[in-house]
């Protein structure tokens, strides 16, 4: 093949640093079949250098030389899972070369199938694009996050708040607070670029306290299910509780870093018992127990003390359910 595009995982490890074992692995699969005149791009999301620090030398290690004898890029994977509207074709796709002629070359390719390309000066840049999408978001959830615990505090409804705010048509963009962050790039990818500082004395300090809001989110549901049942001056130990969606968006079926399994490992923790339903995903494998999406009849409703919406799939009967 004339073009190799490399999207494997890049996840976080044990201690939340960046693990590019994969990245590595793939580099050096490559490396063994590479033959002059090919391009690779790399499009997992990783922080800024991986491309040059990582896959360069594992690349050059055959004799050949980027910019001269292959071509070397990279282009971040941008594809939203669940959404219809933006596709691989017509979502702008950004592009980084290692020289100038690794970025023309990729820019060719991509304008193949791609109806729009963005071009930017290097590999860093390009990494640091995907990096900054990603943290942007997870920074503005973090916010409204907190504006939620806040407004709990104030006896305020957050969701009455947040659409009024954002009737004004300019300077304000609308972020939904939830039980937490999910995927495989949202919760994992601030991280990336924050390991990355450290490596160069700078600490990531916004980006760290929106990370520790997002993750106590779980904390603070199991805290609201607490509230509903003492108001009847029930225990959550023994009490039985109806998590309905467990994906970590809707209308998918990825329960990757889903809030969910830290929800339902929290809940059971304190000695409730856990069923869920979700329409996309038919098991789930908690820190206990591995339980089966069960299905959503009046009898499973009679059987909770709390229900709780945790993800907002298209397929609820938000009416019934609130009977």
């Amino acid at each position: 093949c004339d073009a190799i595009s490399i999207c494997v995982p890049t996840p976080l490890s044990k201690t939340r640093d960046p693990d590019v074992s994969h990245v590595r692995a793939a580099s050096e699969a490559v490396a063994a079949a590479l033959r002059p005149g090919q391009l690779i791009v790399l499009e997992s999301t990783t922080y800024p250098g991986t491309t040059r620090e990582v896959m360069q030398p594992k690349l050059e290690s055959t004799g050949l030389k980027a910019g001269e004898d292959f071509f070397l890029c990279f282009s971040p994977e941008r594809v939203d899972p669940g959404n219809e509207t933006w596709t691989t074709r017509n979502t702008p796709k950004v592009i980084g070369g290692l020289t100038d002629v690794c970025g023309d070359v990729g820019q060719s390719f991509y304008e193949r199938f791609i109806d729009k390309v963005v071009r930017v000066s290097s590999v860093e840049a390009a990494e640091l694009t995907k990096i900054l999408e990603n943290t942007f978001r997870a920074v503005n959830i973090g916010l409204v996050n907190e504006i939620a615990l806040i407004a709990d505090r104030l006896g305020v409804d957050i969701w009455e708040v947040i659409n009024a705010a954002a009737t004004k048509p300019f300077g304000f963009m609308k972020f939904m607070p939830g039980p937490g962050l999910g995927g495989h790039c949202i919760p994992v990818d601030p991280h990336y670029l924050s390991w990355k500082m450290r490596t160069l004395n700078y600490k990531t300090r916004f980006i760290d306290l929106a990370s520790e809001i997002n993750s106590e989110m779980p904390h603070f549901v199991r805290d609201k299910v607490c509230e509903v049942l003492n108001r009847n001056r029930q225990p959550l130990n023994g009490s039985s509780i109806l998590l309905l969606g467990v994906a970590y968006k809707k209308d998918i079926d990825d329960v990757r870093e889903s809030p969910a399994l830290d929800v339902m490992n929290l809940l059971q923790q304190k000695g409730a018992e856990v069923k869920y339903h979700d329409p996309y995903v038919s098991m789930l494998s908690g820190e206990s127990a591995t339980l089966t999406s069960e299905k959503l009849t009046d009898e499973l409703f009679s059987w909770a003390d709390v229900v709780v919406i945790l993800t907002d799939h298209s397929d609820f009967d938000y009416a019934r359910i609130l009977e």
